[in-house]
């Protein structure tokens, strides 16, 4: 009879072995893809990031994109891309690199402003233009130290000095 009661023990070590093996195999699988979830979280966002500040620069372009509409600026020290708000040319928006931030500034034409009265559109640690013979050509670097270029060409074909 004595025998039947150490089988027993041994059956419930092994059956709580054999579970502690599933338990721990289980725990591995979901850190594992915890982990990877997290970097694949990571690299897309900073992806969105870099796409986002490109994007919001270029939509603003072609909202404005009509002959002489684009152009560029030197605006408080800083260089600023200058999109005139249609046919009335009383008003007009700036979009510039300020203080680690792309900035956007809607402001009456004439009007004494700094760069530090526009509104923060997003972070980036530099912006570089340059426009020449209808060609925009926009350089960013987001703060993970990404270089992100875009080149438009004007369908109004002409902008002011670069």
């Amino acid at each position: 009879m004595k025998r039947q009661g150490t089988q027993h023990h041994i059956d419930t070590l092994a059956a709580l072995l054999l579970f502690g093996i599933f338990a721990a195999c289980v725990l591995t699988v979901l850190l594992a893809g915890a982990e990877a979830y997290r970097r694949v979280t990571e690299r897309d966002r900073e992806a969105y990031d870099r796409r986002t500040c490109v994007q919001y620069v270029a939509t603003r372009v072609r909202q404005a994109d009509a002959a002489g509409s684009v152009s560029l600026e030197t605006f408080g020290g800083v260089k600023a891309l200058v999109l005139k708000d249609g046919e009335d040319e009383e008003y007009l928006t700036r979009v510039y690199y300020h203080d680690g931030y792309l900035m956007e500034l809607y402001s009456e034409a004439g009007l004494d402003m700094a760069p530090g009265d526009g509104e923060k559109v997003m972070p980036c640690d530099w912006m570089r233009l340059s426009l020449e013979d209808g060609l925009l050509k926009v350089d960013l670097l987001d703060p993970q130290g990404e270089v992100t270029t875009l080149y438009l060409s004007l369908r109004g074909g002409e902008g002011g000095a670069a």
